[in-house]
């Protein structure tokens, strides 16, 4: 039987929030001059300390035995993506996981869609890059306890050839709308949208 484990992690656990990473989710990177960019900044300040105080950090995973046969992967999660496959080559544990900001990043950017939509913008990229934040960190948690040379990179479905609708099977096997009050709806997509599932292997070695 596969036990979920949730985690919860607070602001001062994150990485502090990179300024440039959120012009690029926003689609204003290098081609902002640096006039406009000082007002950028100053408009990202602000999203930053509101969106502070309504973000929930969680996560939820499990860490199970990875098995395989040529045909693909039997368990944790059973599929045939080749991809998939190639990134876990070498690995003989794989944790799943379902990660996401909660609600309140969400009703911000409904909030300023109408009041000021270059704001409602900076919200949309801040959660992205804040989502990203949170994963990285999980991450990082699992390098400390399997050595980082151990520990390979994050998928998630909807990359190469992982189906997103395995979006369905990580609901099945962690249980995110008990833990997390993730919902996921017929075409896949996760409520609230600033949320994460992945696949990260894990490889035998020394710590």
């Amino acid at each position: 039987m596969i036990t979920a484990i949730k985690v919860t992690y607070t602001n001062e656990d994150i990485e502090p929030v990179d300024r440039d990473e959120v012009l690029r989710y926003a689609g204003m990177g290098r081609s902002v001059d640096e006039t406009l960019k000082k007002d950028i900044y100053a408009l990202l300040s602000d999203c930053v300390k509101e969106a502070e105080k309504v973000i929930n950090y969680g996560l939820v995973y499990c860490d199970e035995e990875l098995v395989i046969n040529n045909g693909g992967i039997l368990s944790p999660l059973k599929t045939g993506s080749k991809n998939l496959l190639k990134n876990l080559e070498g690995c003989n544990r794989c944790v799943l996981f379902a990660a996401t900001l909660g609600m309140g990043i969400d009703r911000l950017i409904i909030k300023y869609e109408k009041l000021s939509p270059v704001k409602a913008l900076v919200f949309q990229a801040l959660g992205a890059e804040r989502a990203e934040a949170l994963c990285n960190r999980f991450c990082k948690d699992l390098k400390a306890k399997y050595g980082e040379k151990n520990v390979k990179p994050r998928f998630s479905p909807g990359f190469g050839d992982l189906p997103l609708s395995h979006q369905k099977d990580f609901f099945n096997i962690l249980n995110p709308v008990k833990y997390l009050s993730l919902t996921l709806n017929e075409s896949f997509l996760m409520s609230p949208s600033k949320s994460v599932t992945a696949v990260v292997g894990i490889k035998s070695g020394e710590i």
